[in-house]
């Protein structure tokens, strides 16, 4: 008998939510169908805005809350009417929400989703597992990245170590050792696409290069690529996790001031593409045992990145997602199904290993949808 969960992920690029049909009845979960519905671009831009400090924030917090539930609830009745599939069928949604602040250091840090869970559970008539990161913050952890034990669970091997890098707005990576060991590593490697997304949306129009298309035109700049990889971050040692409050446009404009010439668009666009694929590969040749490297997310479909991540690991073989069995676009949206399944059946969804906290913990909020 099926056991049904959705799981929805809206991440960093803030363009839409992703959702995912999957059933854990079998021995691994299985993706049943994965939908990318959009936001509304008067809210997109409303999410932008909370990004950052502005004015009137909690008001417009507020009302966002609740506006992205509402898409969040649209995107999951849809994404069952598609299937064929009643809300009565579903075990329960886990939803990550819309993260607008995750400040991961120092006293008191915290990381913030948006997405009332409450409004999503009524709308929707089934129960709803939310606010994933607090608890790991909580028990002094991060609350960031959580993909990597969804990883463990469905894509290591007994037989070979593996890393699988997941390019969203934001990049990290699973160091999965072979024979099934507890010990995996995993953090933010830092920009995955949204720097390259909002730099070609800024000079094309466009709201991503689709397959890397533009960028690949030109050549990297060298000086800015070296002042770009000087930032604090890419020394740290992991656990680590990081957001658009580091990675920014403020932050990109800020470092092409300091050259002393103009760099074309195409080519800066180019400098970034170098940027992620560099921070990337830097860290994942550090697991000197690894055979293949599986990378899933947005980034997967951007050939010309691809291509360059290729040419940094060298000998280490890459493929994506795909080719064990789960869509690359949708491993995220899969991962937060996962977390609610972990949730109802108290199984632990944080690694302390990646997070840095205490003890891994079972993770989410309940809030009922079926009263």
């Amino acid at each position: 008998m099926p056991q049904l969960y959705l799981g929805l992920m809206s991440g960093t690029s803030i363009d839409g939510v992703d959702a995912a049909l999957v059933d854990f009845s079998g021995s691994h979960p299985r993706l049943l169908d994965c939908q990318t519905f959009p936001f509304p671009s008067s809210l997109s831009d409303e999410l932008h805005q909370l990004c950052a400090p502005s004015e009137n924030e909690i008001e417009l917090m507020g009302r966002a809350d609740r506006a992205v539930a509402e898409v969040f609830a649209q995107a999951s009745l849809q994404l069952l009417k598609d299937n064929y599939v009643r809300p009565d069928q579903i075990k329960a949604i886990g939803s990550h929400g819309q993260t607008i602040r995750h400040i991961p250091f120092g006293e008191h840090s915290f990381s913030l989703q948006i997405g009332d869970p409450n409004t999503l559970a009524t709308l929707t008539g089934i129960d709803v597992i939310a606010d994933f990161r607090r608890k790991d913050i909580a028990l002094g952890g991060q609350g960031a990245p959580l993909v990597p034990a969804f990883h463990k669970a469905v894509f290591a091997s007994k037989s070979q170590s593996r890393v699988v890098i997941n390019i969203g707005g934001i990049a990290n990576i699973t160091y999965l050792p072979k024979l099934d060991s507890d010990d995996i590593i995993g953090y933010d490697t830092g920009p995955g696409n949204t720097l390259l997304d909002v730099w070609c949306k800024l000079h094309t129009g466009q709201n991503y290069d689709e397959k890397g298309q533009w960028a690949a035109q030109r050549s990297a700049d060298p000086e800015l690529l070296q002042l770009l990889c000087n930032h604090p971050y890419f020394s740290v040692p992991g656990p680590k996790s990081t957001g658009r409050e580091q990675f920014n446009l403020a932050w990109l404009e800020q470092n092409l001031g300091c050259i002393a010439r103009q760099i074309d668009p195409q080519v800066v666009q180019a400098t970034l593409v170098m940027l992620t694929t560099h921070t990337i590969a830097k860290q994942v040749l550090q697991f000197k045992d690894v055979e293949q490297v599986y990378i899933c997310g947005g980034g997967a479909r951007n050939e010309f990145l691809v291509e360059e991540l290729e040419s940094e690991l060298h000998e280490c073989e890459l493929f994506t997602t795909d080719e064990l069995g789960v869509e690359a676009d949708a491993v995220e949206a899969m991962a937060f199904a996962w977390l609610a399944y972990a949730n109802v059946n108290k199984i632990q969804g944080s690694v302390a290993s990646v997070t840095g906290a205490t003890k891994g913990a079972v993770l989410g909020t309940f809030c009922s949808g079926r009263e």
